[in-house]
């Protein structure tokens, strides 16, 4: 086939005419006028929205779903820390029955022994007013309570009585036994730390599905641009190849040929419209738009960042990244279990009271001649022969964080060389850009040239093809490695909570975001 191309045109070229030329040369200045009116007619057609990846990512962080989660997420931890943090307070509590009506039988004792039933009926009524606060560094809860009962008998004399304690001081500590309150104090605040950190990152990856989602657009519009520029250029060949062929300056199998690139082109132009309204879709989908509008992703003209130098990342990530949290918060629950499973093999706890009671018909008189209302209690629970099951837990606790230890490790170990390679790749990637940048410079010259040449009937449809393809594909690399580009930047971003161009910290107010402020 390569054999017959290069000699028809040797045969075909040294016979064209004078004549041949002029016609020849007119109708290359009429396919030119039809281009420069078909680019015309294009451009007027239809008006879709220019969008910048800037404010992709802007409408992406405040409108999506994905923001919306992760927004949802941080006011999940920052009420539980704000839980936790009241907890450690002190609570005021009032309680009461306001009236408890009594009327039937109760067993009473009798002085020789034995059990009957008298009847009751009494109205009573009570109150009790608490501060409690737990102790940080003992787990044990410190209460001041005052309260005061009545009670009057509805039947038989029918007298009224008050109690009253005034002030009541108790105490309730757990001995030998975990601290929770201690515990609590050392992982909550790092989970929240986790959490804001997390929810940083997540705004990150935001960014990064849309760099996603605005380059796959991006790409599809331009496969569509070069499928109808293809497409042009091939029913324009096609025409000249006609004309050529009358003449008998190209063969019947390159005429063939043309035919057959005009139906490709047709098909390829079809399927990259199907395909960029299906990245249009996702994109709009994404951004919560309209379904009805068009969009045009503009080509970035700047690149953000420098080389990076992975020592440099490393410190921020470890510094920023949710994952340093995570990891210390999941120690320390390791070692929560371990402490509370040497906590249950013996419990012992301590319960004190100290104030003051007094009783009395009326009210006042029940704040009179007050006496010493005193309780102490150690109660314990120590297991004789459990058969070892609570050495076993133990045991199976240490084992858990030995394992998560081991885990930690690894993944800290995953999580430096993963960074490593993002940031060789981050580093090489400016370097493929501007390749690909100059490749597809070069390649859109050379195929205008091939097309140029291809003209005047100096090379075969296979050259000019196989210069059609290499423009293509030096276009969509371009945007691709750009794409990349992007991605590795963002996806650094994430990992380590810093602006490499302004040399800055990533942060937010948090408080402001949880209340909308």
């Amino acid at each position: 086939m390569n054999k017959k191309h290069h000699h028809s045109r040797n045969i075909l070229l040294p016979s064209i005419e004078g004549g041949v030329r002029g016609r020849v040369f007119f109708l290359l200045l009429c396919l030119l006028a039809c281009t420069a009116l078909t680019g015309r007619a294009q451009g007027d057609a239809s008006h879709p929205r220019p969008i910048t990846l800037e404010e992709a990512i802007l409408t992406a962080r405040t409108q999506s779903v994905d923001a919306a989660v992760a927004l949802n997420e941080l006011k999940t931890a920052y009420w539980e820390y704000r839980t936790h943090r009241a907890d450690l307070l002190p609570e005021m509590s009032l309680s009461a029955s306001l009236p408890s009506y009594n009327k039937r039988y109760n067993s009473y004792q009798q002085e020789d022994g034995s059990y009957t039933f008298v009847r009751n009926n009494y109205l009573g009524m009570n109150g009790a007013l608490a501060i409690n606060q737990k102790i940080w560094p003992t787990g044990g809860t410190l209460s001041l309570q005052t309260s005061l009962d009545y009670m009057k008998q509805l039947t038989g004399d029918r007298t009224e009585r008050y109690m009253s304690v005034p002030v009541a001081l108790q105490l309730s500590q757990p001995i030998f036994g975990v601290n929770s309150v201690k515990w609590d104090r050392r992982i909550e605040p790092v989970r929240y730390a986790e959490a804001k950190a997390a929810f940083l990152s997540a705004t990150e990856e935001v960014t990064m599905s849309t760099i996603n989602y605005f380059f796959n657009l991006l790409l599809a519009r331009e496969n569509v641009s070069i499928a109808r520029q293809n497409l042009d250029n091939a029913r324009k060949l096609h025409e000249v190849a006609k004309a050529k062929r009358r003449m008998g300056q190209i063969s019947e199998n390159d005429l063939l040929q043309l035919e057959l690139n005009v139906l490709n082109a047709q098909s390829a132009l079809t399927e990259n419209e199907s395909t960029m309204k299906s990245h249009m879709f996702k994109l709009r989908s994404f951004l919560g738009w309209n379904e009805q509008e068009e969009l045009e992703p503009v080509l970035p003209d700047t690149i953000p960042g420098t080389l990076l130098e992975y020592n440099q990342v490393l410190q921020k990530a470890l510094e920023n990244n949710s994952f340093v949290h995570n990891i210390r918060r999941r120690q320390l629950e390791a070692d929560y279990q371990v402490a509370k499973a040497r906590g249950n093999r013996r419990q012992i706890t301590l319960f004190a009271q100290v104030g003051y009671t007094g009783t009395d018909r009326t009210m006042d008189g029940a704040y009179d001649r007050l006496l010493d209302n005193q309780v102490v209690e150690v109660g314990f629970n120590i297991p004789l022969v459990d058969w070892g099951k609570r050495r076993g837990q133990v045991k199976v606790a240490e084992s858990n964080r030995e394992v998560t230890a081991s885990r930690l490790r690894q993944e800290s170990m995953n999580f430096n060389q993963n960074l490593f390679i993002l940031v060789e790749q981050y580093n090489n990637q400016r370097a493929q850009l501007d390749i690909a940048r100059e490749a597809d410079r070069i390649a859109q010259r050379r195929y205008h040239t091939n097309v140029e040449t291809f003209l005047i009937g100096r090379i075969s449809t296979l050259d000019l093809n196989d210069a059609q393809v290499s423009k293509d594909e030096a276009r969509q690399k371009h945007i691709t490695e750009l794409f990349y580009y992007w991605y590795y930047y963002y996806q650094l971003r994430s990992l380590t909570l810093w602006d490499f161009d302004k040399q800055t910290g990533i942060d937010a107010d948090f408080e402001a975001i949880v209340k909308g402020r």
